[in-house]
């Protein structure tokens, strides 16, 4: 029987999360020195987790905010099922009264279960879903990964809990997140459950540096 326990988390803080720009999987950002610093924090306060193999999207923020794991060898596998969402001709753009309204229009769409519904040149909820669900069954596809870690992005994110806890993708936004916070996901042969939600205590020092 295959059990396992999932770290996932979203990547550190780059100067477009900072400005509230849309990054998407488009956008090949960098994290910027707070970014670094709660990669940093994460690594401290994990770093004698025994992870057997990470896993990290094909974004470099994503592989900047664990660089220590690696560091130590923790061998690691990219994998574009784990990238951001698409965002299409909305990544990077400054916010604007319009754009604003199409992203609330967007995301009301979603909400109503209309889940094929993605902006120009973007990606929808369901065709995030197919690309983590072959994720997911090559994480699931090595039994002998008993702790894995996991880092990937905040809309993926949501959608990957929903993946998970068998909960339809309009549910995503039950799923708060905020840069590098943890959640904890265990598999116990048979589902997953969710064992820490959100969790942010190994940032909780970011506000007195």
């Amino acid at each position: 029987m295959i059990e396992k326990t999932l770290y996932i988390v979203r990547h550190g803080q780059t100067d477009l999360n900072k400005r509230g720009i849309v990054q998407g999987r488009g956008m090949n950002t960098d994290l910027n020195e707070e970014g670094h610093a709660q990669a940093e924090q994460f690594y401290a306060a994990y770093k004698d987790v025994p992870f057997n193999k990470i896993y990290i999207s094909t974004l470099k923020r994503t592989q900047q905010s664990i660089q220590g794991f690696i560091d130590k060898g923790i061998p690691y596998e990219k994998l574009s099922g784990l990238d951001e969402l698409a965002w299409g001709v909305f990544e990077g753009q400054p916010s604007t009264p319009e754009s604003k309204a199409a992203f609330m229009d967007l995301m009301r769409n979603w909400l109503d279960g209309n889940l094929d519904v993605k902006f120009e040149g973007g990606e929808s909820p369901n065709e995030v879903k197919l690309r983590q669900e072959e994720a997911l069954n090559t994480i699931m596809s090595h039994p002998e990964e008993k702790t894995v870690l996991i880092c990937m992005h905040g809309r993926a994110m949501r959608l990957l809990m929903c993946l998970l806890t068998n909960r339809p993708l309009t549910d995503m936004d039950s799923f708060p997140h905020q840069n590098l916070v943890l959640y904890k996901v265990t598999y116990d042969g048979e589902k997953f459950e969710i064992v820490d939600f959100n969790n942010a205590l190994h940032l909780k020092t970011a506000s007195e540096r």
